[in-house]
């Protein structure tokens, strides 16, 4: 499982308050440093961190938080996951400006990992492909690809500007198409065009 960024200062919290303190915080104490607004979203934040494997849990116990020590956290996610560039957002509506940072990783479950390709994450804007499953603020896993197969969903670079759609090679032009009937086709007949990916897999939060 992937761990985001609000998830991964949750659990750096409550990995140096235990090594400051020997025991792990309560929830009340990470409710406050946070100023959650209530007990279910810090419920939300440990229970996706125990899924992740990030943490163990007694939920009857006050202090019942448990750090996964490095190696074993390393052992159970090597494997079934792997570490890709999270590389910033891509619009699932109109196009807009890719944003690089190659900093960012995500963990992501091997079976979206198609051979020995390069892979990479993007975040969703948007609500244009949401008939083909894909929501705002999901995390798109996509192979590294020039081309894409008619109707595949691609990430396409136009005029460097990056967006997710289905891709269509015309006669004389390239349609990408959304996933949405609010949304127009992008009918593309000159300038830059490229594709960068074509999706895998997507990765969600509640």
């Amino acid at each position: 499982m992937g761990i985001t960024k609000k998830q991964k200062a949750v659990y750096d919290f409550i990995n140096n308050y235990d090594d400051a303190n020997g025991l792990a915080p309560t929830q009340k104490e990470i409710k406050e440093h946070f100023g959650l607004k209530s007990f279910g979203s810090v419920q939300r934040y440990l229970k996706y961190l125990v899924d992740a494997g990030y943490l163990k849990m007694d939920w009857n116990a006050r202090r019942g938080l448990k750090v996964v020590t490095e190696d074993e956290s390393s052992n159970n996610k090597s494997s079934a996951t792997e570490e890709i560039p999270l590389l910033g957002l891509i619009a699932a509506g109109n196009p807009i400006e890719a944003i690089e940072n190659p900093a960012e990783t995500i963990d992501v479950p091997k079976h979206m990992i198609i051979g020995g390709n390069r892979h990479f994450a993007l975040t969703i804007c948007g609500d244009s492909m949401i008939d083909a499953g894909v929501l705002e603020n999901d995390i798109v896993v996509c192979k590294t690809a020039s081309t894409a197969r008619q109707g595949q969903i691609a990430v396409c670079v136009v005029n460097g500007e990056a967006t997710l759609k289905h891709y269509y090679q015309r006669s004389d032009h390239i349609e990408l198409r959304p996933a949405n009937e609010k949304h127009s086709p992008i009918i593309i007949t000159e300038g830059d065009f490229q594709i960068a990916g074509v999706l895998t897999g997507l990765v969600r939060y509640y």
